[in-house]
Protein backbone atom coordinates (compact mmCIF):
# COMPACT_ATOMS: atom_id res chain seq x y z
CA UNK A 1 0.00 0.00 0.00
CA UNK A 2 1.26 3.32 -0.85
CA UNK A 3 0.88 6.20 1.78
CA UNK A 4 1.92 10.13 0.93
CA UNK A 5 3.29 11.17 4.30
CA UNK A 6 2.40 14.95 5.61
CA UNK A 7 4.40 16.16 8.04
CA UNK A 8 7.14 19.75 9.25
CA UNK A 9 9.53 19.01 7.12
CA UNK A 10 12.15 21.61 8.95
CA UNK A 11 11.70 20.43 12.57
CA UNK A 12 10.73 16.59 11.28
CA UNK A 13 12.51 15.40 8.76
CA UNK A 14 14.98 13.17 10.61
CA UNK A 15 12.37 11.68 12.91
CA UNK A 16 10.23 10.95 9.71
CA UNK A 17 13.09 8.98 7.70
CA UNK A 18 13.06 6.69 10.72
CA UNK A 19 10.04 5.42 9.80
CA UNK A 20 10.00 5.46 5.93
CA UNK A 21 13.25 3.27 6.40
CA UNK A 22 10.97 1.02 8.22
CA UNK A 23 10.14 -0.21 5.05
CA UNK A 24 6.77 -1.23 6.12
CA UNK A 25 4.54 0.72 3.55
CA UNK A 26 5.43 2.17 0.15
CA UNK A 27 5.72 6.19 0.86
CA UNK A 28 7.11 9.11 -1.53
CA UNK A 29 10.26 10.03 -1.85
CA UNK A 30 11.49 12.30 1.23
CA UNK A 31 13.06 14.77 -0.28
CA UNK A 32 16.52 16.29 0.73
CA UNK A 33 16.75 19.46 2.61
CA UNK A 34 18.29 21.11 -1.22
CA UNK A 35 15.59 19.61 -2.91
CA UNK A 36 13.02 20.92 -0.51
CA UNK A 37 14.16 24.66 -0.52
CA UNK A 38 14.78 24.20 -4.51
CA UNK A 39 11.21 23.64 -4.79
CA UNK A 40 10.11 26.33 -2.46
CA UNK A 41 12.20 28.93 -3.86
CA UNK A 42 10.12 28.44 -6.90
CA UNK A 43 6.90 29.78 -4.87
CA UNK A 44 3.25 28.50 -3.31
CA UNK A 45 1.76 27.52 -6.88
CA UNK A 46 5.23 24.78 -7.20
CA UNK A 47 4.63 23.41 -3.85
CA UNK A 48 1.04 22.66 -4.49
CA UNK A 49 1.93 21.04 -7.69
CA UNK A 50 4.64 18.88 -5.86
CA UNK A 51 2.29 17.98 -3.38
CA UNK A 52 -0.38 17.22 -5.71
CA UNK A 53 1.71 15.04 -7.89
CA UNK A 54 3.26 12.99 -5.01
CA UNK A 55 -0.41 12.27 -3.70
CA UNK A 56 -1.87 11.61 -6.82
CA UNK A 57 -1.66 7.49 -6.64
CA UNK A 58 -1.20 7.40 -2.73
CA UNK A 59 -3.75 4.93 -0.82
CA UNK A 60 -3.71 6.98 2.24
CA UNK A 61 -2.45 10.05 3.94
CA UNK A 62 -0.26 10.12 6.94
CA UNK A 63 0.20 12.52 8.91
CA UNK A 64 3.60 12.62 11.52
CA UNK A 65 2.04 14.51 13.88
CA UNK A 66 5.26 16.44 15.84
CA UNK A 67 5.25 19.44 18.50
CA UNK A 68 4.85 21.81 15.76
CA UNK A 69 2.81 20.20 12.82
CA UNK A 70 -0.27 22.02 13.43
CA UNK A 71 1.11 25.04 12.61
CA UNK A 72 2.48 24.19 9.35
CA UNK A 73 0.13 25.66 6.23
CA UNK A 74 1.20 23.25 4.14
CA UNK A 75 0.77 20.22 6.62
CA UNK A 76 -3.13 21.82 6.55
CA UNK A 77 -3.22 22.20 2.85
CA UNK A 78 -2.74 18.56 2.40
CA UNK A 79 -5.23 17.43 5.29
CA UNK A 80 -7.54 19.78 3.64
CA UNK A 81 -6.57 18.20 0.00
CA UNK A 82 -6.74 14.44 1.24
CA UNK A 83 -10.14 14.47 2.77
CA UNK A 84 -11.67 16.71 -0.80
CA UNK A 85 -9.67 13.97 -2.76
CA UNK A 86 -12.04 11.36 0.00
CA UNK A 87 -8.74 9.58 0.87
CA UNK A 88 -8.20 8.05 3.79
CA UNK A 89 -6.20 9.71 6.27
CA UNK A 90 -4.27 8.92 9.86
CA UNK A 91 -2.53 10.71 12.36
CA UNK A 92 0.22 9.25 14.24
CA UNK A 93 2.19 11.15 17.00
CA UNK A 94 6.37 11.22 16.39
CA UNK A 95 6.97 13.17 19.12
CA UNK A 96 8.22 10.94 21.56
CA UNK A 97 11.15 9.81 18.78
CA UNK A 98 14.64 11.34 18.90
CA UNK A 99 15.79 13.98 16.18
CA UNK A 100 19.15 14.35 14.81
CA UNK A 101 20.53 15.62 17.86
CA UNK A 102 19.14 13.07 20.36
CA UNK A 103 16.51 15.83 21.52
CA UNK A 104 12.82 14.74 22.16
CA UNK A 105 9.94 16.87 21.71
CA UNK A 106 6.46 16.98 23.72
CA UNK A 107 3.81 16.36 22.34
CA UNK A 108 1.68 18.75 19.40
CA UNK A 109 -1.88 19.93 18.98
CA UNK A 110 -3.76 17.61 17.17
CA UNK A 111 -3.82 18.92 12.93
CA UNK A 112 -7.23 17.51 12.35
CA UNK A 113 -8.92 19.54 15.48
CA UNK A 114 -7.58 22.58 13.79
CA UNK A 115 -9.98 21.88 10.58
CA UNK A 116 -13.44 22.25 10.89
CA UNK A 117 -15.95 20.36 8.99
CA UNK A 118 -19.08 22.45 7.22
CA UNK A 119 -21.21 21.34 10.09
CA UNK A 120 -19.13 22.58 12.94
CA UNK A 121 -17.49 19.95 13.76
CA UNK A 122 -13.38 19.51 13.98
CA UNK A 123 -12.19 16.93 11.36
CA UNK A 124 -10.93 14.92 14.62
CA UNK A 125 -14.41 14.04 14.41
CA UNK A 126 -13.20 11.19 11.71
CA UNK A 127 -9.82 10.73 11.40
CA UNK A 128 -8.08 8.62 14.04
CA UNK A 129 -4.81 9.80 15.66
CA UNK A 130 -2.79 6.77 17.19
CA UNK A 131 -0.16 7.47 19.88
CA UNK A 132 2.68 5.08 20.07
CA UNK A 133 3.06 3.81 23.49
CA UNK A 134 6.68 3.85 25.27
CA UNK A 135 8.60 5.28 27.60
CA UNK A 136 11.13 6.46 25.23
CA UNK A 137 12.85 6.72 21.56
CA UNK A 138 13.38 3.32 21.35
CA UNK A 139 9.93 1.61 22.80
CA UNK A 140 7.61 4.22 20.33
CA UNK A 141 10.25 3.40 17.68
CA UNK A 142 9.13 -0.79 18.48
CA UNK A 143 5.32 0.60 18.33
CA UNK A 144 5.19 2.08 15.49
CA UNK A 145 6.92 -0.26 13.96
CA UNK A 146 4.43 -3.27 15.10
CA UNK A 147 1.35 -0.54 14.33
CA UNK A 148 2.01 1.44 11.61
CA UNK A 149 0.42 -1.28 8.79
CA UNK A 150 -2.46 -1.55 10.82
CA UNK A 151 -3.39 2.26 11.59
CA UNK A 152 -2.95 2.71 8.06
CA UNK A 153 -4.90 -0.36 7.18
CA UNK A 154 -7.82 0.56 9.56
CA UNK A 155 -7.78 4.70 7.85
CA UNK A 156 -8.48 2.88 5.09
CA UNK A 157 -11.40 1.17 6.33
CA UNK A 158 -13.21 3.62 7.69
CA UNK A 159 -13.00 6.45 4.65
Amino acid sequence: MAVYYSFHYDRDAWRVQQIVNMGLVEGQTILNAQDWETVKRQGDAAIEAWIDNQMKYKHAVVVLIGRQTSDRPWVRYEIIKAWNDERPLVGIRINGLKDSSGHIDGAGVNPFDAITLKDGRPLSTWVPTYTPTGSDSQAIYASIRANLTRWVDTACRMA
